[in-house]
């Protein structure tokens, strides 16, 4: 069989086979840490804790950190603060003169930029950490702790935060080390852990719903329905608008060079799931500064953004994601840029002048495929909210679109098209007859 034969040529390059190894090693110490409990606490009392991340925007808090928050691990917080970090830079890449010198610098303004990022990173940890040790206090029986008061509070919060920081530098190695996308691996693993208990509950919820074959039914048109969401996800992710770009026909000496015509393939949806990651870290920041309480505890503007089913909470989740897609594709796509490369390599779009027209012409079918996308991103992104009202317990429905679907659909693109990459450019077949899978290159699925 195909498949058979292209995981023997990916053992047979020893690179490859280097990088996937080091990746599944990293992820495999997550995953361990993630049930490594914070020292003074009693693992056999996290009941409460578990109950309270069962439902509600806490446990879609606890799908992100792979079940690292319902299990007080030393990685509770996970990655989320660093994303929310990310955040804010790139957007004081717009605003500020300084991070935008820095971004025109290159890898030395990179750097400088990942340095300040994880700075203000250990900065909203020392924030957060306090009010998840204090949703401790409140959710745990006073026999949970093993040791309490200041000391606790302040070697947790440190516990905490290297915790965090552990998380990010395992991201960056399996980046460098790996197949790439570390952080957005360390995401979408903490979101597979969570599917086969997912899938169980929802079995037992139809099974003792409906008697008989009834459940099975309902079961199996549940299935139906995901396949298609699943597949109207990969359309989104790797839907294309094609522009014909003429170049010009050139002789120098004795060969001719140009007179074809190519293709620039504009994605309906360059930003990848940056703007869902980006967009779910800020609603998760109200909650946080409330000391994580759940819906039902939760009161004034708290309350919106702790019940990720209510309707305020869905149209401004969407809202964001609309901006964010804009965003994002702003600073990731470039018209100027690409109508000068291809004024450079004596190259046109047909009809369309070069120079300020081709920027203007760009520009104008950018913003025209950007708003469908973004409005179908954000469509995706509240259908689990639609899912429960139907019926489907709230941990299956995650991968009824949200951020959970779309970042497993999209890095796992990305990461067959990094392995396909090494395939081809060592003369092997790639993972589909085609041999080309088409990943979001321009829209990049990782954060850094």
């Amino acid at each position: 069989m195909k498949l058979f034969e292209t995981i023997r040529n990916i053992w047979k390059i020893e690179d490859l086979k280097s990088r996937i190894t080091t990746t599944l090693g990293l992820l495999l110490i997550y995953r361990l840490g993630s049930f490594v409990v914070l020292p003074g606490i009693d693992p056999t009392q996290l009941s409460a804790l578990k109950s309270q991340t069962r439902d509600g925007v806490l446990g879609l808090l606890d799908m992100f950190s792979g079940g690292a928050f319902s299990n007080a691990s030393i990685f509770a917080l996970g990655i989320m603060p660093y994303i929310s970090a990310s955040i804010v830079i790139q957007l004081m890449g717009i605003a500020v003169p300084y991070f935008q010198r820095l971004q025109r610098e290159g890898e030395s303004g990179r750097r400088k930029i990942n340095q300040i990022t994880r700075y203000l990173t250990v900065l909203i940890l020392v924030v957060q950490a306090p009010g998840y040790l204090t949703n401790l206090f409140n959710q745990l029986p006073d026999a949970a702790f093993v040791a309490t008061g200041w000391s606790f509070t302040v070697t947790s919060t440190i516990i905490l935060t290297a915790g965090t920081m552990f998380v990010m530098w395992l991201g960056e190695r399996i980046t460098d080390k790996g197949i790439g996308n570390g952080i957005s691996l360390i995401i979408m693993i903490g979101i597979i852990a969570r599917l086969p208990q997912s899938l169980f509950a929802e079995f037992i919820s139809r099974m003792e719903a409906a008697s008989g074959s009834g459940g099975l039914v309902m079961l199996l048109i549940e299935f139906v329905v995901l396949f298609f969401v699943f597949a109207g996800t990969i359309a989104l992710v790797q839907g294309t608008r094609r522009i014909p770009v003429q170049y010009a026909k050139r002789i120098v000496g004795n060969k001719q060079y140009g007179g074809v015509r190519q293709y620039i393939p504009l994605k309906v949806n360059a930003a990848g799931v940056m703007p869902i990651i980006f967009a779910q870290a800020i609603m998760f920041i109200p909650v946080t500064f409330a000391g994580f309480v759940d819906s039902e505890t939760a009161s004034g503007f708290a309350s919106i953004f702790a019940n990720f089913t209510g309707v305020w909470y869905n149209v401004i989740f969407a809202l964001m994601i609309i901006a964010f897609t804009y965003f994002y594709t702003a600073i990731t796509i470039n018209p100027t840029q690409m109508a000068e490369d291809m004024k450079r390599n004596g190259g046109f779009i047909p009809g369309v002048k070069p120079g300020k027209k081709t920027v203007e012409f760009l520009d104008s079918i950018m913003s025209k495929i950007t708003l469908p996308g973004s409005v179908f991103l954000a469509l995706v992104a509240i259908l689990p909210a639609f899912a429960m009202m139907a019926g489907v317990d709230q941990g299956f429905a995650q991968f009824y679109g949200g951020t959970s679907l779309l970042i497993l659909v999209g890095v796992v693109l990305d990461t067959l098209q990094q392995i396909e990459s090494h395939l081809l450019m060592r003369h092997y077949d790639g993972l589909t007859k085609s041999g080309r899978i088409m990943g979001r290159s321009g829209g990049g699925a990782a954060i850094y």
